[in-house]
């Protein structure tokens, strides 16, 4: 793993802003992950959290803002940025008609690393990630679970400092899960730092040590995970922050009849 440099924080998104048309799908965001951290980004549906960490990577151009990594721009200083970091973005493509070691073996030669590098990384990810066969087989004929590992296998080849994952753990089985659980918490005790989008509140307080929450494009709340939830569970501090509603005893009387 690379070491980042100074006491830089690992992730910082600085007024961030993305429109598209007449929707403001992050609105002026501020962010800021600590090194070594392991961080939940969560929000509702439509609160931004997608756009605001494509952005965060790369992937995605700002309106305004900048988005740092160990204090390199994304967008002024790529390399230095997307040298530390490794991403497993939501929706992930991959080359279709690629085995996964060779999958593997292409991104590692696009990273610059030599072959031997790549033949060890490779060989002990797949391992690790219970791929072992999948090192044989056509990405095509992958499941949604062994495409979120292979892609997980892909931003750690190159042994990043900062990991930035959108819904690791949407569409994956729980041995899956669990798979992914060990190896995120086996980087994070190694130095590294992590930030994750989820919906489970669950696996976000398992997890994690810091919190942000997004509503509505802006984060309106972030620190570490007890600063957030408080006295009560990151369930009920979600609700309160993004002013959900949680009603559900109104209407729907016919439902009360069906069983007659």
């Amino acid at each position: 793993m690379s070491e980042p440099p100074g006491a830089s924080p690992a992730l910082v998104l600085d007024g961030l802003t993305k429109s598209f048309r007449d929707t403001r799908a992050v609105d002026d965001a501020h962010l800021t992950v600590p090194p070594g951290s392991f961080f939940g980004l969560v929000g509702p549906n439509g609160a931004g959290k997608t756009t605001a960490l494509s952005m965060a990577v790369g992937l995605l151009r700002p309106d305004s803002g900048h988005a740092r990594v160990f204090g390199a721009d994304v967008w002024t200083d790529p390399v230095a940025a997307k040298q530390a970091l490794g991403v497993l973005p939501d929706g992930l493509s991959l080359p279709e008609r690629l085995t996964g070691r060779e999958l593997l073996t292409y991104l590692g030669r696009l990273r610059g690393l030599d072959a031997a590098t790549i033949d060890q990384r490779s060989a002990e990810l797949l391992t690790v990630l219970d791929l072992d066969d999948a090192g044989r087989t056509l990405v095509v004929d992958y499941s949604a679970g062994m495409r979120k590992k292979i892609g997980l296998a892909a931003a750690l080849l190159h042994a990043p400092s900062l990991l930035v994952l959108d819904e690791p753990f949407e569409a994956v089985d729980p041995v899956s899960a669990t798979t992914i659980r060990t190896i995120l918490q086996r980087f994070a005790a190694g130095g590294g730092a992590v930030v994750l989008s989820s919906h489970v509140m669950t696996v976000v307080e398992q997890l994690c040590d810091h919190v942000g929450v997004m509503s509505a494009g802006r984060v309106v709340a972030q620190g570490t995970l007890d600063d957030v939830r408080g006295q009560t569970t990151l369930d009920d501090a979600f609700v309160r922050l993004v002013g959900a509603r949680t009603g559900g005893s109104e209407g729907l009387s016919w439902l009360a009849s069906s069983s007659d």
